[in-house]
């Protein structure tokens, strides 16, 4: 008999997802991730079985609900259950609203918001019978609007309405959701933002190095699911960002615009 937990990582092919992979890997869970990438997802399930762990990688689009589908049903099929679900998938822009197209928001939202809804819906009879977790990697841009990020703070503004609404719903079901803001981290979903008319950057404008590690956010994640708790806000300048953001929103405004419009190649 399996007697591991299952844990599912949207996104999980390089950064955070990578991570929180070899995370819950090395706690002896068993790892399922999905991405688009799957020269990058076999790459990380080699890694996963070196040192052991038993996984499934799945190329995967979590924007098609039919692929959300296939998700849960390979992951029961192969392993029984449902622990932890992760979604962590997730693209940003950088762009004026002015100057955007459309499109570039309903792509950022398909993925950062629909493809939690999706991923969850199809995970949660399961989730609800293993008494598991469901896990949201939010951003500050979830809590305080970001200028030149309409479209991502707008994505993650709604994951975190609907995974509140959820935990209510389920109050009295056992259902953990954590909502985790991991703030500016080391990955590559900078490069990979989208830009006014939908095309890719392809450098970061922030120093990537100063940042905080993919490993560390994945650490304080797998810790606060162990913990079970509802909200994880990473960085002191994240949690100051947040509380200003609540108790003093006109400053608030103005430190945001401040911050972002500094940023090399800033849209202001």
């Amino acid at each position: 008999m399996n007697t591991r937990k299952t844990v599912i990582i949207t996104g999980g092919s390089s950064g955070i997802g990578r991570a929180l992979a070899h995370r819950f890997a090395l706690e002896g869970f068993n790892v399922v991730i999905t991405g688009r990438d799957a020269g990058r997802l076999s790459a990380v399930s080699t890694e996963l079985e070196r040192i052991g762990a038993p996984n499934m990688c799945l190329q995967s689009d979590v924007s098609n609900e039919q692929d959300a589908i296939e998700l849960v049903n390979e992951t029961i099929g192969k392993f029984g259950s449902i622990d932890v679900l992760i979604n962590n998938a997730g693209i940003t822009m950088r762009a004026l609203f002015a100057d955007m197209e459309l499109d570039v928001i309903r792509k950022v939202m398909d993925i950062n918001f629909w493809g939690t809804v999706y991923c969850t819906k199809h995970a949660l009879p399961h989730l609800l019978k293993s008494k598991g977790s469901v896990v949201g990697v939010s951003s500050i841009a979830g809590k305080n609007g970001l200028p030149g990020r309409t479209g991502y703070s707008a994505s993650k503004f709604a994951m975190e309405g609907f995974l509140q609404s959820l935990r209510t719903e389920n109050l009295k079901m056992g259902l953990h959701v954590l909502v985790a803001c991991p703030g500016f981290t080391e990955s590559g979903i900078r490069q990979n933002a989208l830009g006014a008319d939908g095309s890719r950057q392809s450098e970061s404008p922030r120093d990537e190095k100063k940042m905080m590690s993919a490993e560390a956010v994945a650490d304080r994640i797998f810790i606060a699911v162990r913990n079970r708790k509802r909200d994880l806000v990473l960085t002191t300048q994240g949690r100051l960002a947040v509380w200003i953001g609540r108790l003093l929103p006109s400053l608030s405004d103005r430190l945001v615009f401040n911050h972002m419009s500094a940023e090399p190649g800033s849209p202001f």
